[in-house]
């Protein structure tokens, strides 16, 4: 664990499809020093579908990121994707730590409402193993469509070199 000084860090969680960044964020939420004293948001919670890696960010920025840097309660929907449609509300508490992993998630907006950010490394056929064996047909046939929203984020926003940690993965 890093110690940032801070009473209620947020822990930023960037890396490709399969990367590892649910374990790792997982993990943390695991080794918390105060058990049951942190938050823990992933962003396939956010993303409004296959096209929706940005949308999903934005949202992540405005509803959970700035409300928290801010002291405010942020709320934010989660999406439905058997739907399509947003389903319920949930609240982020400004008092506690916050931990938000997901795709694209580390740009220069985020960056700065991040104490800790990560990129998650991983080699390209372990990762298509990782997410095909977690998601299986479902995320089949959106591989690619996502992969290239992946590489639009990389080439625009350098999320590599926002990171404070590189974590690589086999």
């Amino acid at each position: 664990m890093v110690d940032v000084g801070a009473g209620n860090p947020v822990v930023l969680i960037d890396g490709r499809s399969g990367a590892g960044k649910s374990t790792l964020a997982r993990r943390l939420v695991s080794r918390w020093p105060l058990a049951g004293r942190v938050q823990l948001v992933a962003l396939d919670s956010l993303y409004p579908g296959w096209d929706g890696l940005d949308d999903g960010v934005r949202a992540a920025r405005e509803l959970i990121l700035r409300p928290h840097a801010r002291g405010i309660i942020g709320v934010w929907q989660r999406w439905d994707w058997e739907d399509d449609l947003p389903a319920e509300a949930h609240a982020v508490d400004p008092s506690l730590p916050l931990i938000v992993e997901g795709a694209g998630l580390l740009t220069a907006q985020t960056a700065r409402l991040g104490d800790v950010r990560v990129w998650v490394e991983a080699p390209d056929a372990a990762r298509k193993a990782r997410a095909l064996g977690r998601d299986g047909e479902t995320f089949r046939p959106h591989w690619e469509r996502w992969a290239l929203q992946e590489d639009l984020h990389i080439q625009r926003d350098g999320p590599r070199s926002l990171a404070t940690h590189i974590v690589d993965v086999p």
